[in-house]
């Protein structure tokens, strides 16, 4: 019976895991209690540059590149947008994106204080997209008394002379319509290369439609990689949006403003363009009889 009451007393020294976890808490109340006691200012310090760095990357991402939106407007409204002062000839560009377009309501549009005289239509991308709405966006424009002209949208990884190929297979151009267009917004890789291959789609679609392409591209994107005098001879099309005016010092044919205008007849919103000149030197970029 001895023996037995040491085994069981024994037995109840051996379990050492109440005392651990009460020493547990003990150091979580003292971290708590080393936290309260930060000075005041410190902590509103940390705040502080908790809602300074959280508002300047809110700003520098979202509210800086789109400040031109809210800027209040000092000239003429059109179409939901401010428009650019001291230009009379305006169009826009349209692809499927846009969807499927009323065009008796969009005829309005070549009405009002802003009429719209042109319209670019996305054609083909890489060397084998076709974009699904072109042909009846091109026949319908021509149809309702509009300028038309067609785009391709370049795709660096596809060989340059398909793409000028598929381009000229899926676009008939007529006598009055605008020179086709080469929208190039991707680099690739190599930047010699890719001027290279740009070179040699200009100069292929060139000899088939007689009249040279026009280049469209980000104010960015000509400055940086198409800066050459080859590229320069060609009309420019610049997309540089939410400014008062265009930055770029050469010369250029067409500025898209802003991606964000609202026309009758079309649900989505729209590309805005002005041409740099006059009716009349609108008329004179056009596909002549040969």
């Amino acid at each position: 019976m001895v023996k037995e009451k040491v085994v069981k007393t024994a037995t109840k020294k051996k379990q050492p895991s109440k005392p651990a976890t009460k020493r547990t808490p003990a150091k979580k109340k003292g971290k708590k209690k080393e936290l309260k006691e930060m000075p005041a200012w410190v902590r509103y310090l940390l705040g502080v540059l908790i809602v300074v760095v959280f508002s300047s990357a809110f700003y520098f991402f979202f509210i800086r590149p789109y400040a031109y939106r809210w800027k209040p407007c000092y000239g003429l409204k059109g179409y939901g947008v401010c428009m650019p002062a001291g230009y009379k000839v305006h169009g826009i560009d349209i692809s499927h994106y846009q969807g499927k377009i009323n065009w008796k309501m969009l005829e309005m549009a070549r009405q009002g204080q802003f009429p719209v005289h042109f319209m670019f239509m996305k054609a083909t991308e890489g060397g084998d997209y076709a974009d699904k709405n072109f042909i009846a966006n091109f026949d319908s424009a021509k149809a309702h008394g509009f300028i038309r002209g067609a785009y391709h949208f370049y795709n660096p990884k596809t060989d340059a002379n398909k793409q000028a190929d598929f381009f000229i297979r899926s676009v008939q151009l007529e006598p009055g319509d605008l020179p086709p267009v080469l929208d190039i917004e991707q680099k690739g890789k190599d930047m010699k290369k890719l001027q290279d291959d740009l070179k040699l789609w200009l100069r292929k679609v060139e000899a088939h439609y007689g009249v040279k392409p026009i280049i469209y591209a980000s104010y960015k994107f000509k400055t940086r990689y198409l800066n050459d005098s080859v590229f320069n001879s060609y009309p420019y099309w610049i997309a540089h949006y939410y400014v008062d005016s265009v930055r770029y010092q050469g010369d250029w044919k067409f500025w898209q403003h802003t991606d964000v205008g609202t026309l009758p007849g079309i649900k989505e919103q729209v590309d805005l363009n002005i041409f740099n000149g006059g009716k009349e030197g609108l008329d004179a970029m056009r596909i002549k009889e040969k």
